[in-house]
């Protein structure tokens, strides 16, 4: 019987692609996938665990979310300390770098046990409605695992529509070592099967998990499903695709509520987003407890609040281009009380338990549905016009936390597209949108403290492939300048 290695050790080895001898031995946790999914219960317990890696330290658990965010605008690095994203905030990094390597391994691990689980179950005795939820979910776990890996090691599918190279494609399962030599396919490629898995998904999985409401969370659902396409679309530039994705959940005026599957909904209170994770506008969520705990130095927590409740690393940017200076940002906005003072510095306090990893890592709400659709509306408008709708949803994410603010009153269709990536920048801040939300639009990237701004055409506008990669793939190509 050909045996399907599950353990996350050694699926970590083969997406890194290791040396032979390190992935020969057969580990005593191997199972067989006669074993692994031979009931309900077996095949349900290994797509929690693609969850599981999902929300490991180097993705997750917050560490993908603070390279997202520190390469941008909006904090300062305040420790020097190589191991927490110092040299991804100073665009610093070379393919030895030790986020270059943990996160392409992370991803490339997480990649394989989907592959191994949606080639499980599709030989699994199990029923065919849990079959299809289930293989639904290692779907989007995939999709979300490649899109994540298009943000840092590509250049962006808006620069050359897709043509530019992506990263390498990897659909089967492996369970040895083999013949690692695979070449980076285009960007195009990648997003095309992204698009396919979160199509096939958002009709394989669950409508909901009833009144469940940790599952309606932390689980994907079809709603789930749809959210995530509106991200995708909005990254490759596709506003129409927007558009249709984001109308099955998002309805043509207030109240903003899904009308079909879960309830997902603008809450009206933004702090009670934060201190209770299964609240209806948090579409997907990974949870952590203190016996599940995120790992030393990867929680959001850890990265933006102070010592002693946090690791002190990255305090905001008060000064210059971070959006906590911009005075457009009003004081009677709520989420500015997310904005503590502590020793002279500015921090983020949105994530407020980073010792006993009480905060969940978000991954996407419906006010992101919200402003994609917004985004695309207005971009979508013939000639200079204002879409009405496109500032209807934009006026309803900023006066839920500011409802004294006047209507924004743009003169023309730039005017709202600024505003609407502008009220993305406060309503996400932290949320580890920054980075897509700067390269999909091709901009450069602003100074920052002692840092030179990044322009698009810069090398270190990407990172480099993973050098564990190259010494193993004689196929891989390196991004250019490293």
């Amino acid at each position: 019987m050909k045996i399907k290695i599950i353990s996350i050790f050694l699926l970590a080895l083969v997406a890194v692609g290791c040396s032979k001898e390190n992935l020969d031995p057969i580990p005593q946790t191997a199972l067989s996938d006669a074993v692994a999914f031979s009931d309900s219960s077996r095949s349900v317990q290994q797509v929690f665990g693609l969850y599981s890696a999902l929300k490991q330290g180097q993705m997750y658990a917050g560490r993908y979310q603070v390279y997202q965010d520190v390469r941008g605008e909006e904090f300062l690095n305040r420790t020097n300390n190589a191991v927490t994203a110092w040299l991804t905030w100073q665009f610093n990094l070379t393919a030895s770098a030790n986020e270059v390597q943990g996160f392409w391994a992370a991803c490339y691990a997480t990649i394989n046990r989907c592959n191994v689980v949606i080639n499980g179950l599709n030989t699994s005795p199990v029923s065919a409605a849990l079959k299809r939820n289930l293989i639904g979910e290692a779907k989007v776990v995939r999709a979300i695992s490649y899109f994540m890996l298009m943000q840092l090691y590509a250049r962006p599918f808006t620069d050359g529509n897709g043509t530019k190279l992506g990263v390498i494609l990897k659909l089967q399962p492996e369970t040895s070592s083999g013949n690692q030599d695979q070449a980076r396919v285009a960007a195009a490629d990648i997003y095309a099967q992204i698009i396919k898995d979160l199509n096939e998904a958002e009709n394989e999985l669950p409508i909901s998990y009833g009144a469940n409401a940790a599952f309606n969370t932390n689980r994907a659902h079809r709603n789930t499903a749809i959210a995530l396409k509106t991200r995708m679309y909005l990254n490759m530039g596709q506003w129409a695709n927007v558009l249709t994705e984001a109308n099955k959940i998002v309805p043509a005026g207030a109240p903003w509520r899904a009308a079909s599957g879960v309830a997902n909904e603008l809450v009206p209170t933004f702090s009670t987003i934060f201190t209770n994770y299964t609240n209806s506008e948090m579409i997907l969520s990974m949870p952590f407890t203190a016996l599940d705990g995120p790992g030393g130095q990867n929680s959001l927590g850890h990265y933006y609040n102070p010592g002693p409740v946090g690791g002190g690393e990255f305090s905001l940017n008060t000064t210059g281009q971070g959006i906590a200076a911009n005075t457009d940002w009003r004081t009677s906005d709520a989420r500015r009380s997310f904005l503590v003072v502590s020793g002279g510095q500015t921090w983020l306090s949105k994530f407020p338990n980073p010792v006993n990893a009480a905060d969940p890592s978000p991954v996407i709400r419906y006010a992101e549905v919200m402003l994609n659709l917004s985004e695309a509306l207005a971009r979508n408008a013939a000639g200079t016009a204002v879409d009405a709708r496109a500032l209807a949803l934009l006026n309803a994410v900023r006066k839920r936390s500011d409802p004294t603010a006047a209507d924004f009153t743009p003169a023309d269709k730039d005017a709202l597209v600024n505003l609407i990536l502008t009220e993305r920048r406060i309503e996400f801040l932290g949320e580890g949108l920054r980075t897509s939300d700067i390269a999909r639009t091709n901009a450069t990237f602003p100074a920052k403290g002692t840092i030179s701004s990044i322009a698009p055409t810069t090398d270190q506008y990407i990172w480099p492939i993973s050098i564990a990669e190259l010494l193993v793939n004689k196929s891989c190509q390196q991004n250019p300048g490293y």
